[in-house]
């Protein structure tokens, strides 16, 4: 048996650019984590467990209730991490040597964004939430395939509304797509929610996603402050640490998807020459964004580019 645990690559809403004045969150929307043994899960926890402690010591000792306290992800990898809190990545790294001899492996799927503003995107959050879903799922089975091994996913707990609305259709698609895929038959239940502040293996999760996210800006966007996620000495261990299956999709590019460690690679493949390339020509984004702040301040109807 075998367990995914997974959160959230970015969020679902509309992206322009960083510097964007209302949409500038991230410029792709998926899932990332890792999948253990079941035999291992427990251990794997009490182990991140103790290394959360150790190195969030004095935080823990002034909680109100240390037991529930977490460290987010997107507070360990920022722009200055590196250069400020070293042992965070060290730490961070082990983990993940830790979890590939435990015979687990990290996992991300997600889909590069279309720019714009939502009308200009004829953007839906739940069918972009729902159509990533049912990515990750598809290639969670295959892995769990590969492995002769059945699956069960734990996600990060969200709201009651939310959950209720994801669940028959997650439902949906594991049962529908079983009929033709028959690796969707390695999940064995449906995907469960688990609060984050309960779970050490759901807040790893986290940390990934974290990881991934920084990873997919670095090589979508023209300039990003998190190259060094991918040149670090210290995160060499996530590379051969992905599954098969793990990818981000693009969007109408004339590069090939990336692919498990490729995410992680310093060679940019959208921008070579590192100083420019975008996520869209930058002449076209500067246009996007002034129709935006146009249709932001005047209520214009705008267009796509």
């Amino acid at each position: 048996m075998l367990l995914a645990y997974i959160d959230e690559i970015g969020e679902t809403g509309a992206f322009i650019a960083r510097d964007h004045e209302r949409f500038n969150t991230s410029p792709a929307f998926g899932y990332a984590g890792f999948v253990v043994p079941a035999a291992h899960a427990r251990s794997f926890g009490a182990e991140f467990d103790r290394q959360k402690r150790t190195l969030f010591r004095t935080e823990l000792a002034q909680a109100q209730h240390p037991g529930r306290w977490e460290r987010k992800g997107a507070s360990i990898f920022r722009p200055d991490t590196l250069q400020r809190h070293p042992e965070q990545i060290r730490v961070f790294a082990g983990l993940v040597r830790r979890l590939r001899s435990a015979g687990g492996a990290l996992f991300y799927y997600a889909d590069e964004k279309p720019v714009g503003t939502p009308k200009q995107t004829a953007l839906d959050t739940d069918a972009r939430e729902t159509s990533a879903m049912r990515e990750a799922l598809n290639r969670l089975a295959r892995h769990a395939e590969t492995q002769d091994a059945n699956l069960m996913v734990i996600i990060d707990q969200v709201n009651e509304k939310t959950r209720a609305a994801r669940l028959p259709a997650m439902y949906e698609h594991i049962l529908g797509r079983a009929a033709d895929h028959p690796e969707m038959r390695r999940i064995i239940e449906l995907p469960m929610h688990v609060d984050s502040r309960l779970s050490a293996n759901i807040q790893f999760a986290d940390w990934l996603a974290a990881c991934a996210t920084r990873a997919v800006e670095y090589q979508l966007l023209r300039e990003s402050p998190y190259g060094w996620v991918t040149t670090c000495r210290e995160l060499e261990a996530l590379r051969g640490a992905f599954t098969h299956e793990s990818k981000l999709h693009l969007r109408h590019r004339s590069v090939d998807d990336f692919h498990h460690s490729e995410l992680f690679r310093p060679q940019r493949p959208l921008h070579p020459d590192g100083a420019l390339g975008a996520n869209v020509p930058h002449a076209i984004a500067r246009r996007i964004m002034a129709a935006a702040e146009r249709s932001h301040a005047g209520g214009l109807t705008t267009t796509g580019c």
